[in-house]
């Protein structure tokens, strides 16, 4: 099947509508049944260019979970945190932090010690791992929904390099970018303020971000292309499988991909660090902040992947999706 096929009123449509609605997209490719059907680059970006995809991260990173523990590093996500760190001491009193598990974290159900998460104080700080576990816990609930942007991820970042003596990207790139011949690039290290904003706005970047201890963020920091998300979201897809070879468990895809916690306050679901758009249509995506998607709707066999620069407050890419993308391709 040949590339944007689709029908030149259409496509005039919608890409009037990303020109004017949506003005800070890159690059948007859709999938069906494994065939691109749509592929277009936008603001001077082409096929090789990455963007930093923040939050998608995070769904990027539980397939990494799933790797970890179908390999027998990790023995369940129902392990305590603090087994993966006993060099770690608690505060006298302090209990909540004894009982969060690794479940917990990735259906971000885990109390913390804030009402607002505290992006200076964690980023200034000179261990950013330290850091995290000690604004968790507190006097919150656990089980109660309270998404971790930063914080709580960073910590499954060091359970994962705990537990396989690996780093991140190392442990990535040989059980997940290499059999999807994705090329992540180099850690980037970030030295201040200024060169961390400039990261989160410029145009031309690539790698993953590693803190003070090289340890690549979980939550956010990964560039990635249109192509490299399009992959990923087909290989989720086809439940892990990608040509012949299981890369991620069929389980796990299963499991991180249904809900397990909900953010009442915005009606949305939660799998395993991915949000479930439709839990019974089987639809669900990584979203990062500005526009950054991952999209599946597995029974429409349907992937699009959207890549975006930074921008504050950007137009709702699920609406782009539901009502100008999909009608088109379905």
């Amino acid at each position: 099947m040949e590339k944007n096929k689709i029908q030149p009123r259409k496509k005039i449509l919608l890409e009037k509508t990303i020109n004017n609605d949506y003005n800070n997209i890159t690059g948007i490719i859709v999938l069906k049944n494994g065939e691109t059907l749509y592929e277009n680059y936008f603001n001077g970006y082409t096929a090789i260019d990455t963007v930093h995809v923040a939050s998608v991260t995070k769904s990027v990173f539980s397939a990494l979970i799933g790797i970890a523990i179908d390999n027998g590093y990790i023995k369940s996500i129902d392990q305590k945190v603090l087994d993966f760190f006993p060099e770690y001491t608690t505060k006298r009193g302090e209990k909540t932090i004894q009982s969060v598990t690794i479940k917990d974290m990735l259906t971000m159900t885990a109390p913390y010690k804030y009402k607002s998460e505290p992006y200076t104080k964690f980023f200034s700080s000179d261990n950013w791992m330290r850091a995290a576990l000690d604004l968790l816990g507190g006097k919150g609930k656990i089980g109660e929904f309270m998404y971790s942007a930063i914080v709580g991820t960073h910590i499954l970042s060091g359970i994962l390099v705990k537990s396989t003596g690996q780093s991140v990207l190392d442990f990535a790139t040989e059980n997940l970018f290499s059999p999807l011949e994705i090329k992540i690039g180099q850690n980037v290290v970030l030295h201040n303020k200024e060169e961390h904003l400039a990261f989160l706005k410029d145009k031309n970047v690539s790698g993953w971000v590693v803190d003070s201890q090289g340890i690549n963020p979980a939550g956010w920091g990964l560039t990635l292309t249109p192509i490299d998300m399009a992959k990923i979201g087909q290989l989720y897809l086809d439940s892990g499988l990608w040509q012949g070879k299981q890369i991620i468990p069929k389980w796990w895809i299963a499991e991180s991909t249904k809900e397990h916690s909900r953010w009442d306050e915005y009606e949305l679901s939660y799998g395993y660090l991915w949000w479930i758009i439709d839990d019974e249509k089987q639809i669900y995506a990584a979203l990062g902040d500005g526009g950054n998607v991952i999209y599946i709707n597995r029974k429409k066999e349907i992937v699009v992947s959207i890549a975006s620069l930074f921008m504050p407050r950007a137009k709702d890419r699920l609406k782009l999706i539901k009502e100008y993308i999909e009608p088109v391709f379905e």
